[in-house]
């Protein structure tokens, strides 16, 4: 657990590790090659280390060189089942897909993990696979695929998957003829994993933003190839400097990547210094509320909006802060509510909810709240409290550095799910943060 002493401005600067929402993506990818590929800038997270056991239990190998550099030997693949208990703790299980079919024409998958935000459009991805000459069925809480031959269809995504967009774009590399998405995903982590598959000798091209085509290829290889910069790292520390009425230099980022989000940080008056590859993020002046909607990339990310939820408790007057892309997203509201925050849950009122929304409607529920009515500027106070999620972990943690005096929070396993030594990265910016081992 991590026990913080709150009200401190952070200050300093800070280096950004490589994507969680693109590093083990890769790792998977790069079971699709003949050879042994390296990646670097790899984060030592546990979704890593997890993605690391699938692949040791399927006779595959990966070989750490330092801290952030990570060799992936798809030699010793053997078979094709994810484990029960791995494959439950992470959705990275049904990434497994496209390696597994072109290897073995058939794999059983659990039903993915990973945070309760919502039911994964499994569906999309298994239409477009029947399509390319796959059968699924399910069986004792497993999903099973199989194949006699992979072969290129085209698919158009009723509502934008970015982890639909990868499965099918693993499967399509090593398909008969040529396949091409509509209305993909268009997440510059998608386009850092192409660049991989190129690297290995794949034909992928995105012809329209939205369009992707991949033409299958006979063989793949090896490669060497580089892991992006974490855009939610960046988005923590940002949000965390301002909070704390601080200034942080965020360094090793892709500022074409996170123009959503500066955007916003102009609007609500942050003092922003933008560089090749860093930002200088200071608190000037008292901070304006705004009105915030999260969409697809190149809008405003979902995984940014609770940290930014906490931002807006300490800006003026009234926001609004619309969820678009998940049914149920505000898990986090509660604990900002206990710790003092004037916030309240409310649904818009969208002419075409099918349009506006880019969740399943039939996945929403009478209790889910769509939008979020803060009002601040908000003294937050301590709390004492266990997380269940990755990114109500990361809010928590934010939050505690605002509230003057001790917080505790444990469940911290979810924090470093996502992140490399969080703790330790906020402790040299000046907050004061102590780990212990939990009693309970």
């Amino acid at each position: 657990m991590y026990i913080v002493k709150g009200g401190t401005p952070l200050k300093g600067e800070v280096s950004i590790r490589g994507a969680k929402n693109a590093s083990f993506k890769l790792m998977i990818a790069a079971l699709l090659g003949s050879g042994v590929t390296k990646l670097r800038n790899m984060p030592d997270i546990s979704d890593v280390r997890i993605t690391t056991s699938t692949i040791e239990k399927l006779g595959g190998s990966v070989k750490h060189i330092g801290n952030h550099t990570l060799e992936i030997n798809p030699q010793g693949l053997s078979h094709s089942t994810i484990p029960f208990g791995i494959g439950k703790k992470s959705r990275a299980s049904i990434l497994f897909i496209g390696p597994l079919l072109s290897k073995f024409g058939e794999l059983k998958i659990p039903f993915p993990g990973g945070d309760k935000i919502g039911t994964r459009p499994i569906g999309r991805i298994l239409d477009c696979l029947e399509k390319m000459g796959v059968e699924s069925f399910v069986k004792d809480e497993y999903f099973i695929l199989k194949t006699k031959k992979l072969v290129g269809a085209n698919y158009t995504f009723p509502k934008n998957s970015h982890t639909g967009t990868e499965v099918l774009i693993m499967a399509a590399v090593s398909a008969d003829g040529t396949t091409v998405l509509e209305n993909a995903a268009q997440e510059p982590e998608i386009d850092n994993l192409i660049e991989l598959i190129n690297k290995m000798g794949g034909n992928i091209k995105r012809i329209k933003p939205r369009t992707i085509q991949i033409t299958g290829v006979k063989k793949l290889n090896s490669a060497q190839h580089t892991c992006l910069p974490d855009r939610n790292e960046t988005i923590t520390f940002a949000c965390a400097a301002l909070a704390t009425k601080g200034e942080v230099s965020v360094l090793r980022v892709r500022p074409d990547t996170l123009t959503a989000f500066t955007d916003k940080l102009k609007e609500i008056g942050a003092h922003l210094d933008i560089g090749e590859d860093e930002i200088l993020i200071k608190w000037t002046q008292p901070l304006k509320a705004c009105n915030t909607e999260t969409t697809p990339h190149p809008g405003f990310m979902t995984d940014w909006g609770p940290l930014w939820n906490v931002l807006l408790t300490q800006t003026r007057g009234t926001s609004h802060f619309t969820e678009r892309i998940f049914p149920n997203r505000f898990q986090h509201i509660p604990l900002l509510q206990e710790m003092g925050a004037k916030i309240s849950l409310y649904n818009p009122e969208p002419q075409d909810p099918e349009s506006f929304y880019n969740f399943d409607l039939e996945n929403d529920k009478p209790e889910f709240f769509h939008a979020a009515k803060i009002i601040g500027p908000t003294k937050l106070k301590p709390i004492d409290i266990t997380i269940k999620d990755l990114r109500a972990g990361a809010t928590a943690l934010v939050a505690a550095l605002i509230a003057p005096g001790k917080s505790t929070i444990r469940g911290v396993n979810y924090i470093r799910r996502g992140y490399e030594n969080l703790d330790l990265r906020l402790k040299s910016l000046g907050a004061n943060i102590k780990y212990l081992k939990s009693t309970r």
